[in-house]
């Protein structure tokens, strides 16, 4: 699913408070022409830092999942010969 991600501007912004970010969840569905467009399915605004970490955490369990597919093809082929 794409994203547009962009920093949230806080219009009053204290020292200490942490940069927001705001996330677009977009889909794409078909005009009444048939053409492609984009729409936003859903919009979030998380800390940066919560971001971040998210991201990361996303990154790793996707990692992961790659390294079990890589297994499962490598066993598909064996079988395959």
């Amino acid at each position: 699913m794409a994203k547009v991600i962009a920093e949230k501007v806080q219009e009053q912004v204290q020292v200490d408070s942490p940069k927001m970010v705001e996330i677009k969840h977009l889909r794409s569905m078909k005009d009444e022409a048939g053409k492609d467009v984009s729409v936003v399915d859903w919009t979030e605004t998380k800390s940066l830092d919560e971001a971040i970490s998210q991201a990361e955490a996303d990154l790793v369990n996707a990692e992961a999942r790659v390294t079990e597919l890589k297994a499962d093809i490598a066993e598909y082929k064996k079988i395959k010969g």
